[in-house]
């Protein structure tokens, strides 16, 4: 992929370019300021990064529309300069790695195959799978009976998607991942904790990224899901019959217990732990680390153990970082107390003695 500046000006109808470009000026790829060559394209944020932009040996900068005028790179006015980057970014992407069915791959007949769909070495897919067009199933990945995948779905190597799981269309699934794997439930029976069938299933819905080593759990009736448009990062455990509104973001290391529910637009910092029966409502952010005990309101902003209003959690760490200080003025004060106490003890000796 090579791009020239008639390019550029079709790709970026909003952006302002220098009145006279170099006109052979090419883009072969995109980089870091630092680390750029004279065939890369980079942007900046604002101008605290004009010393960054001066230095760099970019071709071109995609920078905001009053970032100051420098002699270094060919610098290209965007009203959002990152969003307008990874648009370019995006035509640089590698393709699909895969291209057919391999020789290893292991099929059932009654599965069902769209158009276009790559199946990478030793991949499994079972009876009753139905796989929707441009699908690409990584190596050593595993689809169980009933699974289905809607279209245009990426699967990179070694995922688990065990029996009846449902995705939707551009759904992104990465390595490790594990979507259908039982729920967390056992009942004690008096000698033992006996395992309660989980019967139910997963629904992923539309546009959902699953990070690497992820585990989506099935219900123990009815069903798990995950809403159109949410993007679960690394090492995000959803357990069971959980509802994950749409446009979520799980960062890596959060949990979520079963029978939860997130709100549309959610954000879940890293580390988070969500309790069961747990409602976060829409727009709601959590902290990292927090722990979520109870319903946290729409739109409210939470944070500590147990999470709770960012305000009143700051407020109190502020007052903790001064404790060391409060206990040194404690213990002057009740040495100096008993000071005053030995000595009124003595005058009243001296007086009544």
């Amino acid at each position: 992929m090579v791009l020239d500046l008639p390019d550029l000006y079709a790709l970026l109808p909003d952006a302002v370019f220098p009145q006279a470009p170099d006109a052979a000026r090419l883009i072969h790829g995109v980089n870091t300021l630092e680390l750029a060559s004279g065939t890369d394209l980079c942007f900046a944020e604002g101008p605290e990064q004009t010393a960054a932009v001066q230095e760099s040996r970019a071709g071109a900068v995609l920078v905001p529309e009053r970032f100051p005028d420098l002699s270094g790179p060919l610098l290209i006015r965007s009203p959002t300069p990152r969003r307008s980057f990874f648009r370019i970014a995006e035509l640089f992407a590698p393709g699909p790695a895969l291209s057919g069915v391999h020789h290893s791959a292991v099929i059932d007949p009654s599965a069902v195959l769209g158009e276009a769909v790559a199946v990478g070495p030793r991949a499994v897919i079972a009876a009753g799978v139905q796989v929707g067009d441009r699908c690409t199933i990584g190596a050593g990945s595993y689809l169980g009976p009933g699974v289905t995948l809607g279209s245009d779905c990426r699967i990179e190597p070694n995922v688990t998607i065990l029996r009846d799981c449902h995705l939707g269309d551009r759904c992104i699934v990465h390595s490790g991942a594990v979507l259908g794997g039982d729920g967390f439930g056992f009942d004690w029976d008096g000698s033992g904790h006996r395992k309660v069938p989980q019967l139910g299933r997963v629904v992923i819905e539309d546009d959902v990224d699953i990070g690497c080593n992820s585990c989506v759990d099935r219900a123990t009736l009815g069903e798990t899901r995950i809403r159109r448009g949410t993007k679960v990062d690394n090492l995000v455990q959803i357990a069971h019959n959980t509802d994950i509104g749409a446009h979520v973001i799980l960062v890596s290391q959060a949990g979520v217990a079963g029978s939860s529910s997130l709100g549309t637009g959610a954000v879940v910092a890293g580390q988070v732990a969500i309790s069961d029966h747990v409602n976060v409502g829409a727009g709601a952010r959590v902290g990292g680390q927090s722990g979520v005990t109870k319903d946290v309101p729409a739109g409210a902003t939470v944070f500590g153990t147990p999470a709770r209003p960012i305000r009143d959690t700051l407020r109190e760490l502020a007052a903790l970082s001064q404790l060391p200080t409060l206990v040194k003025q404690l213990k002057s004060q009740t040495q100096e107390l008993a000071r005053l106490r030995e000595r009124l003890a003595a005058l009243e000796q001296d007086k009544f003695g």
